[in-house]
């Protein structure tokens, strides 16, 4: 099997990023974003995806944390797509159900080749410690338009905020993780009747 990694440089006037992937790995991660809260979050795919994550950020966080953390998810989405490559012998589809406390959270995933996203997160507070909750849906909106991902989001239940938002990047940890394991029973076959994702 070939490496599955990647490392996508991304600068703009706003933002200028570095992302380091392996779909492979063990949880390591390595995160300087100027956003320690989206750091918190991005951890959580790292450990829960079982996948390397390195991400360098300097943004104009002086005028919010917007342009940064929607780039961001679109960074991950382009090195995720290139490291996970042709998709051949993958899981394709992925599913998690994560509870903390009081919330829990669903998330699916369809690497399809067809970016969608539908989430539906009723936050009980606006803000997490400074972090505008709202800027999670500019996440992953980036992300699926550039990995080429279907995905579906859903807070089912919960009344901390913090906990709502911590089941849904668990989940979507657990979920990535098992749409990119390799199926001995596909092996070198791409999972679609269309013979291409």
């Amino acid at each position: 099997m070939a490496d599955r990694k990647a490392r996508v440089e991304r600068n703009t006037l706003e933002t200028q990023i570095t992302v380091e992937i392996d779909l492979d790995g063990t949880g390591k991660s390595s995160f300087d974003t100027g956003v320690p809260f989206l750091e918190h979050m991005m951890d959580q795919i790292a450990r829960h995806g079982l996948v390397d994550l390195t991400i360098k950020s300097t943004g104009d966080l002086h005028i919010d944390d917007h342009h940064t953390v929607e780039d961001i998810g679109i960074t991950l989405g382009q090195a995720f797509k290139q490291a996970v490559g042709d998709k051949k012998g993958i899981r394709r589809y992925g599913h998690a159900y994560v509870p903390l406390d009081e919330a829990l959270s669903r998330v699916v995933i369809d690497l399809s080749g067809r970016p969608g996203l539908l989430m539906d997160v009723p936050y009980t507070r606006a803000s997490v410690g400074g972090f505008d909750v709202d800027l999670f849906g500019e996440f992953f909106q980036g992300f699926v338009n550039h990995s080429m991902v279907t995905l579906h989001i859903d807070n089912l239940k919960g009344k901390n905020t913090h906990h709502q938002i911590e089941t849904v990047f668990k989940a979507f940890g657990r979920a990535l993780r098992m749409a990119i394991e390799m199926d001995e029973r596909m092996a070198g076959i791409t999972p679609s009747t269309k013979g291409s994702l």
